[in-house]
């Protein structure tokens, strides 16, 4: 098929980067645009919780901006969210914004020791804490930023173990947005998104709560998932855009009382952040039959999208993850001349400015304006991307990145431990888990749930593997000393951890 997407209004500047024309100068114009258009339609709606219009929403986060400012933040300064999902974290987002403030949204699910560094790493002048009140003072003339200003700091784990703050701008955010309205085919009339992923991911906040703010329409807000809410609130709330990970979906599926839903208010469904089985896909079309079904691929340095696979092509390529957005380029890096593989690079106004405090890691990672993605891929002669494996050694557990060092180097640190090698094992509903192999010191005994309780004090949940291999012969070696771990993976007999 031809390229599916519309590049109406969009150029390409000397830097050779095409952008959208006319997008709003900053995140505050885009929100004030949606409080004038629509001042009493509903803005948020907390699952369980409270019911809030535009006006409302606009109100509190200004409030939230002036107890921010009353308490010493300063414009351009970090504020780190620890907020869970909810109504909360949006007004902690925006009120930090209008503050002239740079977001920090923090993985709930991080252990201690992980939510110190990242609280450390961006320096951030005010931390808004679970279970503490939030700022409040007088509204305060809200901030006017530009358009290549900072607006949030996403951080990324990174496979040395320390994760890596990607900083973005107003106009990533505004470009990630546009492109979701135009690959999702939403219009400009205000929609429901029901969002059941973490907000303080770019999925959740980027490409659902921002992209329906734009339309003026409603995000209903999941604080924590649990599958009979979820497909309760797709009827009850007439959710008519669904964006999640495929483990979700199949799930969902899975329920008794699936086909007892009604799904015909859902005009749009998307997924990612997973691989995905074809045969997921052709259910989900016939579970939703009235939505447009997509696959979205993108990274947290991206700001989210960066391609998309349209419905048409849906269920015949569902092993790829789409077409470049309108103003994204890609190529691969050396690909390989039989395989056509190669590293993927990518190009747009939705690439980040690059990491916070990490000059070197930024310099290897964004080189002459292109994104090295880490990601290995091909692209057909139809300007489809598939994303064949991993450079980094990392696991994708259900849309959450696990870097196999960082769980090594934590499962290392046990006084019992001689040797660990952590790998990806297939499932299923999450695409992979957390595996792990592991050999004790001579004249050690290992217990698994000590070892496992040890885990936990240093990572999060999602980190801690869910297969333990618990061996006394040494790990299989090449000549330099790296693990083997495609032959350890063959040769493992995996076991659920108890």
């Amino acid at each position: 098929m031809a390229y599916p997407f519309d590049r109406e209004g969009t150029d390409v500047g000397p830097d050779g980067i095409r952008r959208y024309r006319d997008l709003p100068q900053n995140l505050i114009r885009l929100l004030r645009a949606a409080v004038d258009r629509h001042p009493d339609g509903e803005a948020l709606v907390e699952l369980g919780g409270e019911r809030v219009t535009y006006r409302q929403l606009w109100d509190r986060a200004a409030r939230v901006a002036g107890g921010l400012r009353a308490a010493g933040v300063q414009p351009e300064d970090r504020v780190a969210n620890r907020l869970p999902n909810g109504n909360d974290w949006v007004y902690a987002f925006w009120g930090t914004l209008l503050a002239g403030g740079v977001v920090v949204p923090v993985n709930t699910r991080f252990a201690e020791p992980e939510v110190r560094y990242v609280v450390e790493d961006s320096g951030a002048a005010f931390v808004v804490e679970p279970g503490a009140p939030l700022p409040d003072g007088e509204p305060v003339e809200p901030a006017d930023p530009q358009h290549t200003d900072l607006a949030g700091i996403f951080y990324t784990s990174g496979t040395t173990g320390f994760p890596k703050g990607a900083m973005t701008t107003h106009e990533n955010f505004l470009s990630n947005i546009e492109t979701c309205l135009r690959c999702l085919d939403l219009g400009r009339e205000p929609r429901t998104t029901l969002i059941s992923v973490p907000l303080f991911h770019v999925t959740g906040c980027n490409s659902q709560l921002l992209v329906v703010t734009a339309l003026a329409g409603t995000s209903v807000v999941m604080p924590t998932f649990e599958v009979g809410a979820f497909l309760r609130a797709i009827q009850d709330e007439r959710v008519d855009v669904l964006t999640t990970v495929p483990a979700i979906y199949w799930l969902a599926l899975q329920q008794p009382g699936f086909a007892d839903v009604d799904t015909s208010s859902v005009i749009s469904l998307s997924y990612g952040g997973a691989p995905i089985a074809p045969d997921l896909v052709h259910r989900i079309q016939q579970a939703f039959p009235t939505a447009r079904v997509g696959n979205g691929f993108g990274l947290t340095e991206t700001s989210s999208v960066s391609t998309y696979l349209p419905h048409e092509d849906a269920a015949e390529h569902a092993d790829s993850v789409g077409y470049p957005a309108p103003v994204v380029d890609v190529r691969l890096d050396r690909p390989d001349p039989d395989t056509g593989v190669g590293e993927l690079l990518i190009r747009g106004p939705h690439v980040v400015a690059g990491y916070w405090r990490k000059p070197e890691q930024t310099a290897e990672t964004f080189v002459d304006g292109w994104l090295h993605s880490g990601d290995l891929a091909r692209i057909d002669d139809d300007g489809r991307v598939y994303v064949v494996d991993r450079k980094k050694d990392m696991i994708n557990r259900g849309g959450e990145n696990v870097y196999c060092v960082e769980v090594e180097n934590a499962l290392a640190a046990h006084p019992a431990v001689g040797e660990v090698a952590v790998i990806g094992v297939t499932d299923s509903m999450m695409g992979e888990k957390v595996g792990a192999v592991v050999v004790p010191l001579p004249g050690r005994t290992l217990d698994p749930a000590e070892l496992l309780a040890f885990a936990r004090e240093h990572l999060a949940d999602f980190k801690v593997p869910q297969f333990l291999d618990v061996r006394t012969e040494p790990l299989p070696r090449n000549p330099g000393g790296k693990v083997l771990k495609p032959a350890l993976r063959e040769a493992t007999d995996w076991q659920p951890v108890r």
